[in-house]
Formats: structure tokens, C-alpha cells, sequence
């Protein structure tokens, strides 16, 4: 297993060891042992399912105060994938890194708590899997306008499909630093 780390720190891209033959691949989604080996100390409490149509964005989205890492692979298709650091005080606030996902690679991104996510969907649909750190939390869902001209994402779609409440997140300078995950050092 390979780790690359990206433009923000301990959001990685995990590339898993596959081994194919004649028959298909075998592959370890997930090993609590090794990733820990990686850096990656979280336990994961829940596991979602997504499946998604061309041109749907979904984000961007986070907890607080009941923050989630997320493990999140494509089992299906092929995503543009978005971490944002929300974190009030962070060095790194409001900046964003974005990686596409897809079947064919096998590769996972790993997102610490304190980040916003979203991905959009490049193939005619998607399955996308992730683990979180945390049970969904409904009093503590938030989220930001996917076209947030201060994050500034170079999004790949420039009309997406989109929820009516992803469509009405706020603007990231919006919301006060209270609501924000703080930053740890």
C-alpha cells in the first residue's frame, strides 16, 4: 500500500495493494492495522453508500461538533473529489484540494475531521463507499455552497444536479467561527 500525501496536510490518497489475475482482483478496502501504520488512528463507526448520476454534485458537507473523518473510495464509475479546510484558525482555511476517483485506480482519499467534502460525478453514474469516525448527526450537519467564490474550486462541471439543500448552503465567510470546527495545531 502507497500513501501520497496532498496539498493539505493528513488529507492523503491511499493507493491499496491489488492483486489481479485471470479471474478479477482482490484488494483490502480497509485494515484497521495498516492504515494505522499509515498515520491514519480513527475508528470508524459507519459506512455509506452513494449512488449518483453524471453531472450530480453533492457538497459540500460536514459535522460539528460531531466532526467525521471519512475513507472514501469509488466502487463504480468515476468522481472529482473535494476536501476544504474549515477549520477556524487553521493555516489552510478555505483552501481546498481535489482529486478525481475512480474504479479503474482503486485509489482511496482520506479526510481528517474539520474538512468539508464534496464530489461530483464524470461517469455516466457512480458508487461511491466511505467510512466515518462518527454516526450521522442531523442537529449538526453543515455545509457550504459548492460554488463558493472564496473557496474558488475549479470544479469540472459547470452545471451540476444538486439537492435543494446543497443549493442553499451558505458562503464559507458566512458562517461565524463558532460553527466551524476549531483548528488543533
Amino acid at each position: 500500500m502507497k500513501i501520497r500525501e496532498t496539498s493539505l496536510k493528513n488529507v492523503l490518497i491511499i493507493e491499496p495493494d491489488v492483486f489481479t489475475d485471470q479471474r478479477g482482483f482482490f484488494m483490502e478496502t480497509f485494515h484497521q492495522e495498516k492504515y494505522r501504520e499509515l498515520g491514519i488512528h480513527v475508528a470508524f463507526v459507519q459506512d455509506n453508500l452513494s449512488h449518483s448520476v453524471r453531472g450530480t454534485l453533492r457538497g459540500l458537507h460536514y459535522q460539528h461538533p460531531h466532526g467525521q473523518a471519512k475513507l472514501i473510495q469509488v466502487l463504480a464509475g468515476k468522481v472529482f473529489d473535494v476536501a476544504v479546510d474549515i477549520r477556524s484558525g487553521s493555516p489552510t482555511f478555505g483552501q481546498w484540494t481535489g482529486h478525481e476517483l475512480d474504479s479503474e485506480t482503486k485509489q482511496q482519499i482520506f479526510i481528517p475531521e474539520g474538512f468539508a467534502h464534496g464530489f461530483c460525478v464524470l461517469s455516466e453514474r457512480a458508487i461511491l463507499t466511505y467510512k466515518s469516525s462518527d454516526f450521522y448527526a442531523p442537529n449538526d450537519e453543515g455545509g457550504i455552497l459548492w460554488s463558493d467564490p472564496y473557496v474558488g474550486i475549479k470544479w469540472p462541471i459547470s452545471d451540476p444536479l444538486l439537492s435543494e439543500k446543497d443549493s442553499q448552503f451558505p458562503f464559507l465567510k458566512d458562517i461565524p467561527p463558532h460553527l466551524l470546527p476549531p483548528y488543533g495545531g
